[in-house]
């Protein structure tokens, strides 16, 4: 069994975790981190301390009433694309711990297209 790497959990979720397949298990947010267990498969885990964090980037639709998706980029590991069943509450946890200049909006489509084009 692994050992979680918070000593308080402050909110649980369920979430899915895409990477190249999507794995499907529950979020767990801490006061030491974020982390994420596979439902499945008890080896197949993600642990993230607050201090690894490097930016955390929200698919954002229809000025915030949609939230698919969010990515957890970090300084060593590289990025963890996520999905819970309550992405604002879960932002608004983990806000708790990140700093407000770690928390961003991707780039929607339209200025994507407009970055292209300026070269």
């Amino acid at each position: 069994m692994v050992q979680s790497i918070n000593t308080k959990s402050e909110y649980h979720v369920d979430a899915t975790w895409f990477r190249g397949m999507s794995v499907y298990g529950q979020v767990l947010i801490g006061d030491v981190g974020f982390e994420f267990y596979s439902s499945k498969n008890v080896n197949d885990f993600v642990q993230i301390p607050w201090t690894e964090v490097k930016l955390v980037i929200a698919d954002v639709y229809f000025k915030g009433r949609y939230i698919p998706r969010f990515k957890i980029q970090t300084r060593n590991s590289g990025d963890f694309i996520f999905a819970t069943r309550h992405p604002k509450d879960t932002l608004r946890a983990i806000r708790k711990h990140v700093l407000d200049e770690k928390m961003r909006k991707s780039r929607t489509f339209w200025q994507i297209i407009k970055n292209f084009l300026k070269r």
